[in-house]
């Protein structure tokens, strides 16, 4: 539901117009050097405003320590860290309560709740709550140390300049996606099981938790199935598991090979759009137009790569601590 890993473990919790969000962090080491300012740079990459594209809404989005850290150090007892809502329009939600916003959990979130749901800016659902995700991130990055995560945007719109895709939606008056990368290199060969526990696997369940994931491939992707086996194939060049060419892209057998690993993921168009619409008023039974109103993001995936980075590193470490490469008190 709202929790994840086995020996690293993170819950999640908090709406996007509620008091606040906030993650607890259960299985990290005792010693870990933990202070506020380890979270600043990354909580500044995913702030919106601060790039053309992104919502105007401006949260501080300085992490609360709650629990677990004492003298700048982690106590081995779980870490709770809150971050407070404190720029919130809830008025542009009242007035659209009646029809679902196409694109959103609305619909589903009131089937599944019955109505009792936080509906203000997508609630539960909403991509506010990503701060979290990346607060998790910082503190597993911490944990692996010499491995190096990161993701980088590919395309926005089709298009590998991202001023050129941000233009076209800007140009449409409408959202659009994009694709973005990442690679972690300097792994161990080892991390993974064979099948529902493989790294694709989890790192897959994990992907899919931030909001607006369409997809997601590993290696050579889904060009693989115009190649010959042959041509796939890594060849290994030495004892350390290295290989000629990384069309696997780092797994194989669900299970690292010591190669960088490297997937990407389809970020879908944002859902709130200026553009009119068509949806369902679940009041009158009717379809009508329907324009939405407040602060949203022209292009999400601008400031998915943080968010990207954390759910890779979290996922790892969990890894990692299952086959005991790390996980003793610092």
């Amino acid at each position: 539901m709202n929790s994840f890993g086995r020996i690293f473990r993170i819950s999640i919790f908090g709406e996007s117009h509620g008091e606040g969000v906030g993650i607890v962090v259960d299985g990290c080491p005792a010693g870990l050097p933990l202070t506020v300012e380890d979270f600043l740079p990354d909580m500044e990459r995913r702030k919106g405003g601060a790039q053309k594209g992104t919502t105007p809404r401006k949260e501080d989005d300085l992490p609360i320590f709650k629990s677990g850290i004492f003298n700048n150090k982690t106590t081995g007892a779980p870490i709770a860290i809150l971050f407070e809502n404190k720029n919130t329009r809830s008025s542009d939600y009242e007035k659209q309560r009646a029809v679902p916003r196409p694109g959103h959990a609305d619909f589903t979130a009131h089937a599944k709740f019955r109505g009792h749901e936080d509906f203000r800016g997508g609630g539960h659902f909403s991509g506010r709550l990503t701060v979290a995700v990346v607060a998790a991130g910082v503190i597993a990055k911490k944990l692996l140390n010499k491995i190096a995560i990161k993701a980088t945007i590919l395309e926005i719109g089709n298009e590998p300049d991202v001023e050129k895709g941000l233009e076209k939606a800007i140009e449409a008056k409408d959202s659009i996606g994009g694709i973005v990368e990442c690679r972690a290199s300097n792994l161990p060969a080892g991390l993974g099981e064979p099948f529902f526990d493989s790294v694709e696997s989890v790192l897959s369940h994990a992907v899919f938790a931030i909001p607006a994931v369409r997809g997601i491939e590993f290696g050579t992707g889904f060009a693989a199935a115009k190649m010959f086996g042959s041509e796939h194939n890594d060849a290994i060049v030495d004892m350390q598991g290295k290989t000629k060419t990384n069309h696997a892209g780092g797994a194989v057998g669900g299970i690292t090979n010591g190669n960088e690993l490297v997937f990407r993921i389809a970020i879908k168009p944002t859902s709130s759009t200026p553009k009119e619409q068509q949806t369902l008023n679940w009041e009158t039974g009717e379809v009508e137009a329907f324009s939405v109103k407040g602060r949203h993001d022209l292009c999400i995936a601008l400031r998915v790569p943080v968010v990207l980075e954390a759910v890779t590193a979290f996922v790892l470490a969990d890894l990692m601590m299952l086959e005991q490469k790390i996980g003793r008190a610092f």
